[in-house]
């Protein structure tokens, strides 16, 4: 409670409005970017409780790890198929080991999946 009473009390003090300082305190929602392959070709979804928000047309970056060192590989961006958004490198003929990350945005997280091992398909 004191904390409360102490945020609307410098809120007060700058000259801002209460709901603008419980605004800039809210917290942001959660995201997920997830990635698997076939083959070559890699995919994966990014999801949230705010989808329209945090999931919709979201820029995912896939990153291939080259002697220990991230090096963005390629960008896609989430299209909504039936209720979940999903992204999509296509075939890129590279093996390797990657990682998608969505950057954080106003009002939603960063995340970053786990690395996996891409291989062709024998």
């Amino acid at each position: 409670m004191r904390v409360v009473m102490l945020g609307a009390v410098a809120a007060l003090a700058v000259g801002l409005p209460l709901g603008v300082a419980a605004e800039a305190a809210a917290p942001k929602a959660k995201v997920t970017v997830t990635i698997k392959s076939e083959g070559t070709d890699m995919f994966g979804t990014v999801s949230s409780p705010k989808p329209r928000r945090c999931a919709a047309d979201r820029t995912v970056k896939v990153f291939k790890m080259v002697a220990g060192e991230p090096h963005l590989w390629v960008t896609d961006t989430t299209d909504k198929q039936g209720g979940t958004y999903v992204w999509s490198t296509g075939n890129t003929g590279t093996e390797g080991r990657f990682y998608a990350v969505v950057p954080g945005k106003a009002g939603c997280r960063r995340d970053v999946s786990p690395t996996i091992r891409v291989r062709r398909n024998p």
